[in-house]
């Protein structure tokens, strides 16, 4: 779960440049500041400190405030994908901070005029989409949770492919249908933290877990956000959404709305997955079975290294899903079966097949990055 909010030094008698780092970590008070400074990333404060400490690097001060050094650190821009992805690793999120203009255009305003700077994104780790920063062969899903009147939901959108999906559940099967989305970050209203039962089921999947304000899981406001992020008048498309599920889904429109700084990603309508469609596997179940990892923590040793025999990323990550829900309708078995013996009875075919495939890129997630304009 992510450390309180840090207390913020007095912004009082800061330098233009420092009020604007003030500024931004007013914004986002939980999160660390990558403030853009020419050819670097720079850190103040409290945040230098924990991220010297988590990436080794030096500390170091940079003029006064309030009659003191600012404690600083600093790291290159060109190399920033990097020391994200330990950060975010490490459990930090992290509000990048970037230069909006050339300093010459700042100029033409004044001598004394400063660059103006914005909060571009906030990097979380449900919130990844560069492939410096992924498993290609992984999920990295961030889901939310909601319950109302009895009823809870899980709804998950993998932001680097843009599927999502939804489920309601009775709130005793939260922990198993969590443990099988092995989300890298989950949404959780502060309210629900009341709920010894919903609290313990959240400690036993682990990750990073983010509360939300109870308000923004509020099903009005929650549909008025869903229907801004999919650009639609009604939500009827999409089925007939429980309370829970649009509040779950509400959760993380929210979140990608500050998250993203206003650009929206493509996402598919929500995909509605029937509670009794898979297995459910308690959290303790599932880590015995060594289905995708291994006791040790690593994918070595587990059922899915022993089986992958995939040669794309995008079909690496369908068969670990497939793993990880195992189906109990025998339609969708007998389907999967059937095409299993199509390609076993054909190896010639099956060998083309895989030599056509090799060459194919991961269009999802490539599409993904376009549309965040980080292609």
């Amino acid at each position: 779960m992510n450390a309180p909010s840090p207390t913020l030094p007095d912004a009082a008698g800061a330098t233009p440049v420092m009020a604007q780092f003030f500024e931004a970590k007013a914004a986002q008070p939980d999160a660390l500041i990558f403030f853009r400074m020419g050819d670097f990333y720079e850190l103040f404060f409290e945040d230098a400190q924990k991220a010297a400490a988590a990436l080794g690097i030096s500390l170091t001060a940079r003029g006064n405030h309030g009659g003191q050094p600012i404690p600083m650190a600093g790291i290159p821009a060109h190399a920033a994908e990097a020391y994200l992805a330990k950060l975010i690793r490490a459990g930090f999120k992290v509000a990048v901070c970037d230069q909006m203009e050339d300093p010459a255009e700042a100029k033409k305003r004044g001598s004394k005029s400063i660059v103006r700077r914005e909060i571009v994104r906030v990097v979380t780790p449900g919130t990844l989409t560069e492939d410096g920063l992924l498993d290609a062969r992984g999920s990295n899903r961030l889901a939310a949770v909601a319950v109302r009147a009895g009823q809870a939901a899980i709804a998950s959108v993998e932001l680097s492919t843009g599927e999502v999906e939804c489920l309601a559940l009775d709130a005793a099967g939260l922990a198993s249908a969590l443990a099988a989305l092995s989300p890298s970050e989950i949404l959780v209203p502060d309210r629900l933290f009341a709920d010894p039962a919903s609290a313990e089921a959240l400690r036993s999947v682990g990750g990073f877990v983010q509360p939300m304000p109870q308000a923004l899981a509020e099903p009005s406001a929650s549909e008025a956000r869903l229907k801004r992020l999919y650009g639609v008048e009604t939500l009827d498309g999409f089925g007939a959404l429980s309370g829970a599920e649009i509040s779950a889904l509400g959760l993380i429109a929210a979140h990608l709305e500050t998250t993203q700084a206003g650009r929206l990603p493509a996402l598919s309508a929500p995909r509605r997955v029937g509670e009794s469609e898979v297995m459910a596997i308690d959290p303790a179940t599932r880590a015995s079975l060594e289905i995708e990892r291994s006791l040790s923590g690593g994918r070595e040793g587990s059922l899915l290294a022993a089986i992958d025999r995939t040669v794309t990323a995008p079909g690496a990550r369908l068969l670990a899903t497939r793993l990880a829900r195992p189906q109990v309708e025998p339609a969708a078995i007998d389907g999967r079966l059937d095409a299993v013996a199509f390609f076993c009875a054909r190896r010639a075919l099956r060998q083309d097949v895989r030599a056509q495939l090799k060459s194919m890129g991961d269009m999802a997630r490539a599409l993904s990055r376009l549309a965040l304009g980080r292609g």
